[in-house]
């Protein structure tokens, strides 16, 4: 993804933006990625260090891309067969401000919104670029779910993309004349310095729960990464739900203008003063700054949605939303692909699929899926391999004491052993008739099918709208939402 229509850069301006010393022959370049298989000809490759390999290894195929020159670091320089080389100390922290030099500064042109959390930012994304389109405002979008600038969709590899192919997005937003942009930062993102060089009019905190210890070591650090959002660099303003004991002390530390979001505490500036349960839904009335008053139909389901449309609603009035057509669009609203997606087919029970992969989201949506259900609510879980060990027991935990049925099965295995991580899932939880561990996905989707009855709920968590599962270094073909119906099929 690249602007159609780029001004070439000379290598040795950008040498003295970057404050080193021009090459003996200055060449121009026309676009900028670390990646190669976003490069194009006459661009420039970022070769960045890696974990396990060095970026600039790939400089051959770079080369075969049309890449011109190169920036690297000298362990990189090493490699870059004779392009134009510039060399700094740390090219992955001044990827952002080289990508942004390029693509000539594009988030100066946005209203643009970066919204973090464990969990709720695609859905809380979605909302607000919902409700920008419906008062029909230009934008653009990009997180876990994809890319989309106006009508056009994008695949994305990231939920927050490396800083070259998030400049360049911003740049394509732009080009476009659309003046609104709303991403999902994640804290990996900002702990690896992929958004340095964005800046949003505002941020938004959605929670803070478990996850993500596999890279972060500890919470501590996993809430910084989060917080260095919330500076200067960054954000203008700051929307922090206080409803969690992160969102408490991110408000007191904060280092920009806040404004302060909570379901219930008045003292908030924005909060709800009424919610009725409806069918698929609720009625509600939300008190927001300086006394707006938003009242209307949500067409959503769970407490965690309620979080997440009183943060969309308060960054759409930020950013210039009318609170009447707020008033008037909200039940035009949707959920998003994968969050409590319905997956009916006349059955005569309850088939949905959601996202929820961390012991919080769990939680949350078995508690919302049980609240008001008659018959029995069979839940299928796995835990993802080569991500945070730690979660796993609480996930089958919270799998097992709210549900009626508890399926055990496997997420995305990774490198590691599948029947290793179910182990560490159960822990010592009795497996019986409603506590069944089914190793095989698909036959675990299919085995909670043929055990509802009419009145049932049946939900699979934890892949949500992703359309493959990684075993062994290979992503094969699967979809939760195609597999349920296959087996609903079946059933029939």
């Amino acid at each position: 993804m690249r602007p159609i229509t780029m001004k070439t850069r000379s290598l040795n301006a950008l040498a003295e933006f970057l404050g080193i010393a021009p090459l003996p022959a200055d060449v121009n370049v026309s676009g900028v990625s670390s990646d190669t298989r976003d490069l194009d000809e006459g661009d420039l490759f970022l070769a960045l260090p890696g974990s396990r390999v060095h970026g600039a290894s790939f400089t051959a195929d770079a080369i075969s891309r049309g890449a011109v020159a190169i920036v690297t670091d000298q362990a990189g320089a090493v490699l870059s067969m004779g392009l134009p080389t510039l060399i700094i100390a740390d090219p992955r922290s001044r990827a952002g401000e080289i990508a942004a030099w390029i693509y000539g500064y594009p988030f100066r042109s946005l209203s643009a919104v970066g919204i973090t959390g464990t969990n709720g930012k695609t859905t809380t994304s979605s909302l607000l670029h919902q409700l920008w389109s419906l008062e029909g405002r230009g934008t653009g979008i990009l997180g876990t779910v994809g890319v989309s600038i106006g009508q056009e969709n994008f695949a994305t590899r990231f939920t927050t993309p490396e800083a070259t192919a998030l400049q360049a997005f911003a740049a394509m937003v732009v080009e476009r004349h659309l003046n609104y942009f709303v991403m999902e930062v994640s804290s990996h993102a900002l702990a690896q310095s992929r958004v340095r060089s964005a800046h949003f009019t505002a941020a938004a905190f959605t929670n803070l729960t478990q996850d993500h210890l596999d890279f972060h070591g500890t919470m501590e650090q996993y809430f910084l990464a989060k917080a260095k959002l919330f500076t200067p660099e960054y954000s203008d303003i700051g929307f922090i739900n206080i409803d969690g004991e992160y969102g408490e002390r991110l408000a007191q530390m904060c280092e920009i203008p806040t404004v302060l979001i909570s379901r219930s505490q008045k003292k908030a500036d924005w909060h709800y003063t009424s919610i009725t349960r409806v069918e698929r839904g609720y009625e509600v009335a939300i008190r927001g700054s300086g006394g707006i008053l938003i009242e209307g139909y949500l067409p959503l389901i769970g407490e965690h949605n309620l979080d997440n449309a009183i943060m969309a609603i308060a960054l759409a009035v930020q950013t210039g939303v009318d609170p009447i057509s707020i008033s008037a669009n909200l039940r035009n609203v949707h959920s998003v692909a994968g969050r409590l997606e319905s997956i009916s087919l006349g059955q005569d029970f309850t088939a949905l699929v959601d996202f929820a992969h961390s012991p919080d989201a769990v939680t949350r949506v078995l508690t919302t899926l049980r609240s008001g259900l008659a018959g029995k609510l069979i839940a299928v879980l796995g835990c993802g391999g080569d991500r945070d060990r730690t979660k796993r027991p609480l996930m089958g935990q919270a799998l097992r004491e709210l549900s009626d049925v508890a399926i055990f099965t496997s997420d995305n295995p990774r490198s590691e052993d599948p029947q290793s991580i179910l182990r560490e899932m159960i822990g010592d939880i009795e497996l019986g008739e409603s506590a069944l561990a089914i190793s095989d996905r698909s036959q675990a989707i299919t085995t909670a099918v043929f055990m509802a009855e009419k009145g049932d709920l049946v939900v699979i968590l934890g892949k949500g709208h992703e359309a493959g599962q990684e075993i062994n270094g290979v992503k094969y073909p699967f979809d939760d939402r195609v597999e349920l119906a296959r087996a609903i099929k079946a059933k029939s």
